[in-house]
């Protein structure tokens, strides 16, 4: 454990919410010799779309995202295996085979997530819904808020009040879950696109007439909120399959649906259009229809999702659902540590630092990162130290530029990208080469933060060894 000989006394931190970003953050500021009081109302306060009372729930996909050192996600999951992220620790712990993706038994991820907070000495998870910052803030040294997307409406209202903004909101979708005994082995292929073998995902492959009829029949189906979404409703990552549809026939052939880099054994060619099925858990019981959110009704998920080949009989472990996101407005109201200066935060005694989807960014890795980065920011303030500067140069360094930017104008929460990295010194024309010299200078700049980190005590120098070797596998190889 850390330790900060600048500290008079032990610091006590509230952190509000359990979900990915406020556990992160729970467990690297007790590793830092921080107390900290993590608050989770369920199971006393439910939510439209969690189903246990584990911490850090999975409610949309069980996917991490990508893994390759020459992208965006890849070098995410680097930062954080270097940092020494222990969700991230815990979904490799608890990974399932989805290809070139990190994806996880949500339900074992949790159980460990949770296991490792309440093995926590210097953690006290403390159940109820909180709706009173300054009830907190007259019991605690600082507040780290958490709370998602689907922050309760009396914590929404006293955000909503600090901030002196209206909270931002839009509209996210998560994909149903099937059974696996229930789909019909006959007509489904597992392949992986691209790659030789058996592959990580079951497909279901439509030939023209089977896909038309299936539009058809998803255009037409009733949804539970009857209205057509404009694009600023909706994050545009988790739109639901029927709005992508209602934008034309053919964009779901083109996206969720697109046949690339999958052959169709009954003809030996690329099929009209498919629908990949990815495991939800270790033992491939049930799979998660990859892309297919959706705001239809459950009856008619039923009948309409019947008509992917092979799921005629599909039993339903979980309908897909449609729920309201909430975020505050990042780039008017938070400073690049995270924490909120804007608004009314000054008429809070404490300090206030937002993590995680409320503060803005999108995404499971993103939500990870952003507590980490709030922790080490609070680390910092305990000791009585600036934080770290986080270079821009790395992926969640570049997310956190953008989403604290003044001048960012109609903010939307955006994933990590390499669209927002700062230019190259050089610049290189060739993509996937740009991509690599990206990922190069992310790794560079990571490492030298890390050593920036252990010299202001923050970050133990066995860290940065046992960092490396942990992130390896998302770093790209050293030149020569």
């Amino acid at each position: 454990m850390l330790s900060f000989g600048a500290m008079e006394k032990q610091k006590h931190i509230a952190v509000v919410g359990a979900g990915l970003a406020g556990s992160e953050a729970a467990l690297q500021l007790a590793r830092r010799g921080v107390a900290v009081t993590l608050f989770e109302m369920r199971p006393e306060v439910e939510t439209p779309v969690h189903k246990t009372a584990f911490a850090a729930e999975l409610v949309c996909s069980n996917s991490l995202k990508g893994m390759k050192p020459d992208s965006a996600a890849g070098m995410l999951k680097a930062e954080l295996a270097y940092l020494g992220s222990h969700l991230l620790a815990a979904a490799r712990e608890n990974a399932v085979a989805a290809g070139g993706a990190l994806a996880v038994d949500r339900d074992r991820f949790a159980a460990r997530v949770t296991a490792l907070l309440e093995a926590e000495p210097l953690i006290a998870l403390e159940r109820g819904e909180v709706v009173s910052l300054e009830d907190l803030a007259a019991r605690f040294d600082g507040i780290v808020l958490a709370t998602g997307p689907l922050t309760s409406d009396g914590l929404g209202e006293e955000i909503a009040r600090l901030t002196g903004r209206e909270a931002l909101a839009f509209y996210d979708a998560a994909a149903p879950i099937v059974m696996t005994d229930s789909l019909d082995g006959d007509r489904l292929v597992r392949q992986s696109r691209y790659e030789e073998g058996a592959g990580d995902y079951l497909n279901a492959f439509f030939d023209k007439e089977e896909y038309e009829r299936f539009i058809d029949e998803l255009l037409s189906a009733q949804r539970v909120v009857a209205k057509d979404f404009e694009s600023k409703d909706l994050f545009q990552a988790c739109q639901p399959i029927e709005e992508i549809a209602r934008a034309g026939r053919d964009a779901p052939r083109f996206g969720t649906c697109k046949p690339v880099g999958l052959t169709d054994p009954r003809t030996g060619r690329r099929p009209w259009a498919a629908v990949q099925l990815r495991a939800e858990n270790a033992a491939g019981t049930c799979y998660n229809l990859v892309g297919f959110q959706t705001n239809l009704t459950f009856p008619e998920q039923k009948r309409v999702f019947s008509l992917i080949p092979g799921l005629e009989n599909a039993e339903f472990a979980r309908y897909g659902v449609m729920h309201r996101n909430t975020f505050i407005d990042a780039p008017r109201l938070l400073d690049p540590s995270g924490r909120m200066t804007g608004g009314n935060a000054a008429a809070l005694p404490v300090p206030l630092w937002v993590a995680g989807q409320l503060g803005g960014t999108e995404g499971y890795c993103e939500a990870i990162r952003s507590g980490l980065h709030c922790a080490l920011s609070v680390a910092a303030w305990a000791a009585g130290e600036e934080a770290v500067p986080l270079p821009p140069q790395t992926a969640f360094g570049a997310l956190m530029a953008y989403a604290t930017d003044p001048a960012t104008v109609d903010y939307q929460p955006m994933h990590v990208n390499f669209g927002m990295m700062p230019p190259l010194a050089q610049p290189v024309r060739n993509k996937r080469q740009r991509y690599q010299a990206y990922a190069a200078r992310g790794k560079e700049a990571l490492v030298a933060y890390g050593r920036q980190l252990a010299k202001a005590g923050l970050l133990e120098e066995a860290q940065l060894t046992a960092g490396e070797q942990a992130a390896a596998p998302f770093l790209p190889a050293d030149e020569g």
